[in-house]
């Protein structure tokens, strides 16, 4: 996987040229995109074709995913069986840990390499991988550290996908400092190990494009306030991500042990601001909102995930009337597919609301608003470029023009078509960075990376 992704770093890229792009400016028609050491070197409008450009018929930009556990891939639908009692998040999370306690690097890096040739054939071009999975099945630490967060890099190194690598601060088990549970034994370091793992994150990514270290606290319920501190001081301003308020019972016991809600103690404790991503959020008053959008902070939905496990409807509408910025990820990885991340938020909301087109911007169609509100909030979150624009990275997705879905539509109407309209994946090719690494809706690795993922699979699930 390395050396053929090597050679695909090598090749001259070839200029593109489509009917139709959706740039920062907007819809521009016959354009040719000039590409120089990864980025887009000009955005020419209104021009020919020249000999040797790449034609396409329909081009955006790819959709940066907020937050990624790529090794749940491995376990989606595993956890789709009714047991006694009510199922919840906390039974859904039963079966992860013990899926999590057998998985050996190699099969890790299987798993994680098969999610990001999904994420990339669905149209993402840029991963949030919230990794917490750091030790060996007994909870010692391997002789390297970040040997899972190596795994991680390479993964996405073999697959090409952008990636900000968020290595995760666990050391609790609830509220206050609770010791942690044996089930949680991979997860666990302290101050001392955590900078050691995020220093060996920073080198294991050095040599990949456009590569993000942040740091992540994975929650309230995980940190204490000093490490929760001390955590996001590692950062400086690099991404801060922390999973909170996604279910009523983490809700209940933040309110028992420090009298306040999650999000409102969180912004009254900690530092945060722009390079801050909410994970979920779910259950926030309007308090809640009104602080997260002063403080410019990105909501990081995961509309499949959040259904999936039950957890609840984020209060949308309130969030965008304060002019809050919100991103979309795939989570667990149960189904990994934009536009139903993107179709699911809006409907999930329609639902609430009983009314339709709730995501919307001024004139603007629901396609193309949750589009363009995904993309500067995975820009924020993530550090990528986002909008397609002179001197950005170039990662965008070419759509297949000649999908039903598709005939007779142009400018926002493709994008509304592609998310509320389409019975399949519409993504034609993907480029990050400049590379094509999406062809015919087929990653170039894909049946090299299948094959693993299919062994590691075997021998997991025996």
């Amino acid at each position: 996987m390395q050396l053929l992704h090597r050679v695909a770093r090598s090749e001259r890229v070839p200029n593109i040229y489509a009917a139709q792009v959706l740039t920062a400016q907007g819809w521009r028609h016959s354009v040719r995109l000039i590409l120089e050491s990864g980025r887009i070197a000009a955005v020419h409008a209104g021009v020919a074709p020249e000999p040797g450009d790449d034609r396409h018929e329909i081009i955006v930009p790819a959709l940066g995913n907020l937050h990624s556990h790529a090794f749940q891939r491995g376990m989606a639908g595993l956890a789709e069986i009714a047991g006694d009692s009510a199922d919840s998040f906390w039974s859904w999370r039963d079966v992860m840990y013990r899926f999590a306690l057998r998985m050996n690097p190699d099969q890790f890096q299987a798993i994680a390499a098969q999610a990001y040739v999904e994420m990339l054939e669905a149209g993402f071009g840029r991963v949030g991988e919230f990794h917490y999975l750091h030790h060996d099945c007994d909870g010692q630490r391997y002789a390297d550290i970040g040997e899972l967060a190596g795994r991680v890099a390479a993964a996405a190194d073999a697959t090409g996908l952008g990636l900000c690598l968020l290595p995760v601060f666990y050391a609790h088990s609830s509220f206050g400092g609770a010791p942690p549970g044996h089930a949680q034994r991979r997860f666990i370091n302290n101050l001392d190990s955590y900078h050691a793992l995020l220093e060996r994150c920073r080198q294991l990514t050095a040599n990949l494009p456009a590569a993000v270290v942040g740091v992540a606290p994975h929650s309230l319920r995980a940190t204490t306030k000093d490490e929760l501190l001390a955590v996001a001081q590692m950062a400086g301003t690099r991404p801060v991500h922390i999973h909170i308020a996604e279910q009523t019972g983490e809700v209940d016991e933040c309110l028992a042990w420090s009298g306040s809600r999650p999000v409102a103690w969180l912004l009254e404790n900690a530092p945060v601001g722009e390079n801050w991503c909410l994970v979920h959020a779910t259950h926030v008053d309007s308090a809640e909102i009104a602080g997260i959008a002063a403080a410019g902070a990105v909501v990081g939905l995961c509309p499949v995930t959040e259904a999936n496990l039950g957890d609840g409807v984020f209060p949308l509408s309130e969030l965008l009337a304060r002019r809050g910025r919100f991103g979309v990820g795939t989570d667990s990885n149960v189904h990994i597919n934009l536009a139903a991340e993107l179709s699911l938020l809006e409907y999930s909301q329609r639902l609430t609301h009983r009314a339709r087109n709730v995501v919307k911007r001024a004139s603007d169609s629901t396609g193309r608003a949750i589009m363009e509100f995904a993309l500067a909030g995975g820009a924020q979150a993530l550090g990528g470029s986002g909008h397609l624009r002179e001197g950005a990275a170039a990662d965008f997705v070419s759509l297949n023009g000649q999908h039903p879905a598709l005939f007779s539509r142009n400018a926002d109407a493709l994008l509304d078509a592609w998310i509320f309209a389409s019975a399949g994946n519409l993504v034609d090719c993907v480029w990050v960075a400049g590379r094509k690494l999406v062809t015919g809706g087929v990653h170039v690795a894909r049946e090299q990376i299948r094959g693993k993922f299919q062994a590691a699979l075997q021998e997991l699930c025996s």
